[in-house]
């Protein structure tokens, strides 16, 4: 079995509209009002960003951080 690369999964914009497209419905069929369900989608859409810029400058810094070494 393959292991999942959860980094690559959390900055995925695929996967964070993957999410949307499956919460967005569910609270349809719980008749949620709209704009609760709009303010939900807001909010894990902002997540996501946050969640992918988090991991994607920690990538970056690691990234960075190793190819100095490899020049000292």
């Amino acid at each position: 079995m393959k292991k999942i690369d959860w980094a690559r999964k959390l900055t995925s914009r695929k996967f964070w509209m993957a999410v949307v497209g499956f919460v967005t419905p569910l609270m349809t069929m719980m008749n949620v009002s709209d704009s609760t369900a709009v303010q939900v989608t807001a909010l894990i859409m902002a997540g996501g960003t946050l969640i992918a810029y988090i991991i994607g400058e920690g990538m970056t810094d690691a990234a960075n951080l190793n190819s100095k070494d490899k020049f000292v």
